[in-house]
Protein backbone atom coordinates (compact mmCIF):
# COMPACT_ATOMS: atom_id res chain seq x y z
CA UNK A 1 0.00 0.00 0.00
CA UNK A 2 2.57 2.49 -0.96
CA UNK A 3 -0.09 4.61 -2.60
CA UNK A 4 -2.89 6.35 -1.61
CA UNK A 5 -5.98 3.54 -1.32
CA UNK A 6 -9.63 4.13 -2.12
CA UNK A 7 -10.15 4.93 1.47
CA UNK A 8 -7.80 7.91 1.28
CA UNK A 9 -9.05 9.11 -2.17
CA UNK A 10 -12.65 9.11 -0.51
CA UNK A 11 -12.14 10.82 2.61
CA UNK A 12 -10.34 13.74 1.19
CA UNK A 13 -13.31 14.32 -1.45
CA UNK A 14 -15.18 17.17 0.91
CA UNK A 15 -15.90 17.78 4.69
CA UNK A 16 -19.47 17.55 4.26
CA UNK A 17 -22.29 15.16 5.47
CA UNK A 18 -22.45 13.92 1.74
CA UNK A 19 -18.90 13.33 1.85
CA UNK A 20 -18.73 11.65 5.26
CA UNK A 21 -21.46 9.51 3.85
CA UNK A 22 -18.83 8.82 0.53
CA UNK A 23 -16.30 8.47 3.05
CA UNK A 24 -17.92 5.67 4.88
CA UNK A 25 -19.11 3.50 1.36
CA UNK A 26 -15.22 3.98 0.57
CA UNK A 27 -13.98 2.50 3.96
CA UNK A 28 -16.67 -0.20 3.30
CA UNK A 29 -15.36 -1.19 0.01
CA UNK A 30 -11.90 -2.20 1.48
CA UNK A 31 -11.36 -5.57 1.09
CA UNK A 32 -9.96 -5.97 4.47
CA UNK A 33 -13.01 -5.21 6.21
CA UNK A 34 -15.29 -6.98 3.75
CA UNK A 35 -13.50 -10.01 4.01
CA UNK A 36 -14.72 -9.94 7.94
CA UNK A 37 -18.13 -9.07 6.98
CA UNK A 38 -17.91 -12.40 4.67
CA UNK A 39 -16.63 -14.59 7.27
CA UNK A 40 -18.99 -13.29 10.14
CA UNK A 41 -22.36 -13.17 7.91
CA UNK A 42 -22.05 -15.58 5.01
CA UNK A 43 -21.90 -18.98 5.47
CA UNK A 44 -19.82 -20.16 2.42
CA UNK A 45 -16.95 -18.01 4.36
CA UNK A 46 -17.42 -18.88 7.81
CA UNK A 47 -14.51 -21.60 7.82
CA UNK A 48 -12.13 -19.55 5.58
CA UNK A 49 -9.10 -17.27 7.04
CA UNK A 50 -10.18 -13.81 6.67
CA UNK A 51 -7.01 -13.23 3.96
CA UNK A 52 -7.52 -15.84 2.22
CA UNK A 53 -11.04 -14.47 1.50
CA UNK A 54 -9.52 -11.02 0.29
CA UNK A 55 -6.92 -12.39 -1.87
CA UNK A 56 -8.66 -15.22 -3.53
CA UNK A 57 -12.38 -14.83 -3.21
CA UNK A 58 -13.10 -11.43 -3.57
CA UNK A 59 -12.66 -10.59 -7.87
CA UNK A 60 -11.33 -7.09 -8.76
CA UNK A 61 -11.98 -4.39 -6.88
CA UNK A 62 -15.44 -3.52 -5.52
CA UNK A 63 -16.87 -0.47 -7.24
CA UNK A 64 -18.20 2.10 -5.23
CA UNK A 65 -21.17 4.28 -6.06
CA UNK A 66 -22.65 4.62 -9.85
CA UNK A 67 -20.04 7.05 -10.92
CA UNK A 68 -16.58 7.06 -9.73
CA UNK A 69 -16.21 9.59 -7.06
CA UNK A 70 -12.49 10.36 -8.35
CA UNK A 71 -13.25 9.45 -12.27
CA UNK A 72 -9.69 10.87 -13.53
CA UNK A 73 -7.32 8.51 -11.09
CA UNK A 74 -6.81 4.82 -10.16
CA UNK A 75 -8.80 3.35 -7.20
CA UNK A 76 -10.71 0.18 -5.88
CA UNK A 77 -12.78 0.65 -9.21
CA UNK A 78 -14.20 -2.70 -10.55
CA UNK A 79 -14.19 -3.88 -14.22
CA UNK A 80 -16.80 -5.72 -15.44
CA UNK A 81 -19.43 -4.89 -11.79
CA UNK A 82 -21.16 -1.58 -12.09
CA UNK A 83 -23.31 -0.49 -9.27
CA UNK A 84 -25.87 1.35 -11.67
CA UNK A 85 -28.87 -1.48 -12.57
CA UNK A 86 -30.79 -0.13 -15.17
CA UNK A 87 -34.04 -1.10 -16.32
CA UNK A 88 -36.49 0.56 -18.68
CA UNK A 89 -39.79 -0.05 -16.79
CA UNK A 90 -38.57 0.08 -13.28
CA UNK A 91 -35.79 2.50 -13.61
CA UNK A 92 -32.04 2.88 -12.32
CA UNK A 93 -31.48 1.18 -8.81
CA UNK A 94 -27.51 2.69 -7.77
CA UNK A 95 -26.05 -0.10 -5.18
CA UNK A 96 -23.29 1.68 -2.60
CA UNK A 97 -20.83 -1.52 -3.08
CA UNK A 98 -21.46 -4.21 -5.19
CA UNK A 99 -18.96 -7.26 -6.53
CA UNK A 100 -18.34 -10.87 -6.95
CA UNK A 101 -16.80 -13.28 -4.95
CA UNK A 102 -15.57 -17.16 -5.82
CA UNK A 103 -17.20 -19.57 -3.01
CA UNK A 104 -14.68 -21.55 -1.80
CA UNK A 105 -14.03 -25.05 -3.07
CA UNK A 106 -16.72 -25.19 -5.41
CA UNK A 107 -15.05 -27.08 -8.81
CA UNK A 108 -16.72 -24.70 -10.93
CA UNK A 109 -15.60 -21.55 -10.18
CA UNK A 110 -19.55 -20.58 -8.51
CA UNK A 111 -19.66 -16.62 -7.93
CA UNK A 112 -21.87 -14.88 -6.06
CA UNK A 113 -22.93 -11.39 -6.29
CA UNK A 114 -22.65 -9.37 -3.38
CA UNK A 115 -24.28 -5.80 -2.02
CA UNK A 116 -23.55 -4.07 0.74
CA UNK A 117 -25.47 -0.97 1.90
CA UNK A 118 -24.84 1.90 4.25
CA UNK A 119 -28.13 2.83 5.79
CA UNK A 120 -28.44 6.16 8.70
CA UNK A 121 -31.67 5.68 8.59
CA UNK A 122 -33.75 2.96 9.74
CA UNK A 123 -37.17 4.34 8.57
CA UNK A 124 -37.19 5.69 5.72
CA UNK A 125 -41.14 5.71 4.84
CA UNK A 126 -40.80 2.13 4.43
CA UNK A 127 -39.40 -1.55 6.11
CA UNK A 128 -36.19 -1.24 5.50
CA UNK A 129 -36.32 -4.90 4.75
CA UNK A 130 -38.71 -4.78 1.63
CA UNK A 131 -35.99 -2.27 0.26
CA UNK A 132 -33.17 -5.29 0.32
CA UNK A 133 -35.39 -8.40 -0.81
CA UNK A 134 -36.42 -5.70 -3.57
CA UNK A 135 -32.12 -5.12 -4.40
CA UNK A 136 -31.89 -8.69 -4.72
CA UNK A 137 -34.60 -9.16 -6.87
CA UNK A 138 -33.35 -6.64 -9.03
CA UNK A 139 -29.73 -8.47 -8.90
CA UNK A 140 -31.13 -11.80 -10.16
CA UNK A 141 -33.27 -10.43 -12.89
CA UNK A 142 -30.75 -8.35 -14.21
CA UNK A 143 -28.53 -11.23 -14.78
CA UNK A 144 -30.75 -12.24 -17.49
CA UNK A 145 -28.48 -11.35 -20.63
CA UNK A 146 -25.02 -10.99 -18.27
CA UNK A 147 -24.69 -14.13 -16.65
CA UNK A 148 -27.33 -16.37 -18.73
CA UNK A 149 -29.41 -16.15 -21.96
CA UNK A 150 -32.75 -17.81 -22.81
CA UNK A 151 -33.48 -20.65 -20.95
CA UNK A 152 -30.47 -21.63 -19.25
CA UNK A 153 -31.70 -20.31 -15.30
CA UNK A 154 -29.50 -23.00 -14.29
CA UNK A 155 -26.36 -20.00 -14.69
CA UNK A 156 -28.46 -17.55 -12.10
CA UNK A 157 -25.64 -16.41 -9.35
CA UNK A 158 -26.50 -16.15 -5.76
CA UNK A 159 -26.83 -13.04 -4.62
CA UNK A 160 -26.77 -11.14 -0.80
CA UNK A 161 -27.41 -7.57 0.17
CA UNK A 162 -25.87 -6.81 3.25
CA UNK A 163 -27.57 -3.93 5.24
CA UNK A 164 -25.08 -2.11 7.91
CA UNK A 165 -27.58 0.10 9.83
CA UNK A 166 -25.62 2.64 12.27
CA UNK A 167 -28.83 3.79 13.63
CA UNK A 168 -31.21 1.09 14.24
CA UNK A 169 -33.62 1.10 17.12
CA UNK A 170 -32.65 0.22 20.24
CA UNK A 171 -34.12 -3.11 20.12
CA UNK A 172 -32.65 -3.67 16.98
CA UNK A 173 -29.07 -2.80 18.31
CA UNK A 174 -26.41 -5.14 18.22
CA UNK A 175 -28.00 -7.91 16.42
CA UNK A 176 -27.30 -9.65 12.92
CA UNK A 177 -30.51 -11.03 11.20
CA UNK A 178 -30.41 -12.99 7.97
CA UNK A 179 -33.42 -13.58 5.93
CA UNK A 180 -33.47 -15.83 2.67
CA UNK A 181 -35.47 -18.58 1.03
CA UNK A 182 -36.09 -22.05 2.48
CA UNK A 183 -37.98 -25.45 1.84
CA UNK A 184 -40.99 -26.09 3.60
CA UNK A 185 -42.74 -29.82 3.06
CA UNK A 186 -46.22 -29.35 3.21
CA UNK A 187 -47.16 -32.64 2.33
CA UNK A 188 -44.61 -35.31 2.08
CA UNK A 189 -41.31 -34.30 1.73
CA UNK A 190 -40.15 -33.79 -2.21
CA UNK A 191 -36.32 -32.59 -1.73
CA UNK A 192 -34.83 -30.08 -3.95
CA UNK A 193 -31.34 -29.39 -4.08
CA UNK A 194 -30.84 -26.90 -1.99
CA UNK A 195 -28.21 -24.71 -4.63
CA UNK A 196 -31.56 -24.61 -7.14
CA UNK A 197 -33.78 -22.07 -4.20
CA UNK A 198 -30.77 -20.32 -2.49
CA UNK A 199 -30.36 -18.04 -4.14
CA UNK A 200 -30.44 -14.51 -2.32
CA UNK A 201 -30.15 -13.30 0.86
CA UNK A 202 -30.57 -10.09 3.24
CA UNK A 203 -28.45 -9.30 5.99
CA UNK A 204 -29.02 -7.06 8.10
CA UNK A 205 -26.20 -5.99 10.82
CA UNK A 206 -27.61 -3.27 13.23
CA UNK A 207 -25.01 -1.72 15.08
CA UNK A 208 -25.28 -0.56 18.75
CA UNK A 209 -22.83 -0.05 21.41
CA UNK A 210 -20.44 -0.98 24.21
CA UNK A 211 -23.46 -0.53 26.50
CA UNK A 212 -25.50 -3.74 24.94
CA UNK A 213 -25.25 -7.55 25.29
CA UNK A 214 -23.46 -9.00 21.98
CA UNK A 215 -21.23 -5.71 21.33
CA UNK A 216 -18.47 -8.00 19.55
CA UNK A 217 -17.11 -9.42 16.78
CA UNK A 218 -17.74 -7.44 13.33
CA UNK A 219 -20.59 -5.73 15.14
CA UNK A 220 -17.76 -3.85 17.27
CA UNK A 221 -15.41 -3.77 13.93
CA UNK A 222 -17.89 -1.22 12.37
CA UNK A 223 -18.96 0.71 15.43
CA UNK A 224 -15.72 1.71 15.82
CA UNK A 225 -14.96 2.20 12.04
CA UNK A 226 -17.84 4.15 11.56
CA UNK A 227 -18.41 5.85 15.11
CA UNK A 228 -18.24 9.98 14.84
CA UNK A 229 -17.11 9.60 19.03
CA UNK A 230 -13.96 7.06 18.94
CA UNK A 231 -10.58 9.09 18.39
CA UNK A 232 -8.36 8.66 15.57
CA UNK A 233 -5.45 7.15 17.90
CA UNK A 234 -8.27 4.48 19.42
CA UNK A 235 -9.41 3.70 16.17
CA UNK A 236 -6.32 2.79 14.70
CA UNK A 237 -5.62 0.43 18.10
CA UNK A 238 -8.95 -1.29 18.12
CA UNK A 239 -8.85 -2.40 14.74
CA UNK A 240 -4.72 -3.28 14.68
CA UNK A 241 -4.56 -5.13 18.25
CA UNK A 242 -8.32 -6.51 18.06
CA UNK A 243 -9.11 -7.18 14.04
CA UNK A 244 -5.44 -7.60 12.83
CA UNK A 245 -6.44 -4.73 10.22
CA UNK A 246 -2.46 -3.03 9.62
CA UNK A 247 -2.42 0.26 9.73
CA UNK A 248 -0.22 1.42 7.46
CA UNK A 249 1.15 5.67 7.45
CA UNK A 250 -1.16 5.49 4.20
CA UNK A 251 -4.06 4.45 6.08
CA UNK A 252 -3.22 6.08 9.28
CA UNK A 253 -3.77 9.49 7.58
CA UNK A 254 -7.30 7.87 5.98
CA UNK A 255 -8.62 7.36 9.49
CA UNK A 256 -7.29 10.84 10.65
CA UNK A 257 -9.25 12.43 7.95
CA UNK A 258 -12.19 10.29 8.34
CA UNK A 259 -12.09 11.45 11.84
CA UNK A 260 -11.37 15.06 11.03
CA UNK A 261 -15.11 15.04 8.58
CA UNK A 262 -17.32 13.37 11.61
CA UNK A 263 -15.99 16.22 13.53
CA UNK A 264 -17.00 18.51 10.40
CA UNK A 265 -20.83 16.87 10.35
CA UNK A 266 -21.22 17.48 14.37
CA UNK A 267 -20.44 20.91 14.34
CA UNK A 268 -22.32 21.26 11.00
CA UNK A 269 -25.26 19.60 12.80
CA UNK A 270 -24.57 22.14 15.88
CA UNK A 271 -24.61 25.47 13.44
CA UNK A 272 -27.90 24.01 11.98
CA UNK A 273 -29.73 23.80 15.26
CA UNK A 274 -28.38 27.17 16.53
CA UNK A 275 -29.58 28.75 13.50
CA UNK A 276 -32.85 26.94 13.98
CA UNK A 277 -33.07 28.37 17.59
CA UNK A 278 -32.11 32.01 16.56
CA UNK A 279 -35.25 32.04 13.82
CA UNK A 280 -37.48 30.90 16.52
CA UNK A 281 -36.18 33.24 18.76
CA UNK A 282 -36.63 35.79 16.58
CA UNK A 283 -40.02 35.42 14.56
CA UNK A 284 -42.11 34.50 18.07
CA UNK A 285 -40.35 36.62 20.30
CA UNK A 286 -39.39 39.29 18.23
CA UNK A 287 -35.70 39.68 19.21
CA UNK A 288 -33.17 41.29 17.44
CA UNK A 289 -30.26 38.60 15.83
CA UNK A 290 -28.19 40.01 18.57
CA UNK A 291 -30.84 39.85 21.41
CA UNK A 292 -31.12 36.29 20.50
CA UNK A 293 -27.04 35.28 19.79
CA UNK A 294 -27.26 37.03 23.70
CA UNK A 295 -30.37 34.51 24.82
CA UNK A 296 -28.33 31.61 23.38
CA UNK A 297 -25.08 32.62 24.59
CA UNK A 298 -23.31 32.45 21.45
CA UNK A 299 -19.66 33.20 21.97
CA UNK A 300 -18.49 36.82 20.65
CA UNK A 301 -15.98 34.80 18.27
CA UNK A 302 -18.97 32.86 16.56
CA UNK A 303 -21.63 35.35 16.03
CA UNK A 304 -20.64 36.95 12.38
CA UNK A 305 -20.53 33.60 11.35
CA UNK A 306 -24.27 32.94 12.19
CA UNK A 307 -25.06 36.66 10.94
CA UNK A 308 -23.64 35.48 7.39
CA UNK A 309 -25.49 32.61 7.34
CA UNK A 310 -28.86 34.25 8.36
CA UNK A 311 -28.15 37.07 5.39
CA UNK A 312 -27.63 33.81 3.35
CA UNK A 313 -30.90 32.50 3.81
Amino acid sequence: MDGETTIAQGLHVTDDSAGYDAACKRVLSEKAILARIMKSCLEEYKDCDVNDIAEKYIEGKPQVSAVPVLPDEGGTVISGMDTEDKSVHEGTVTYDIRFRAIVPGSEEQIALIINVEAQNDFYPGYPLIKRGIYYCCRMISSQYGREFTGPHYEKIKKVYSIWICMKPPQYRENTITRYRLVEEHLVGEGKEPIRNYDLLSIIMLCLGGPDGANYDGVLRMLDVLLSNETSEAEKRKILQDDYDIQMTQTMEREVSVMCNLSKGVREMGRADGILSSLKNLMETMGLTIEQAMAALKVPEGERQKYMDLLERQ
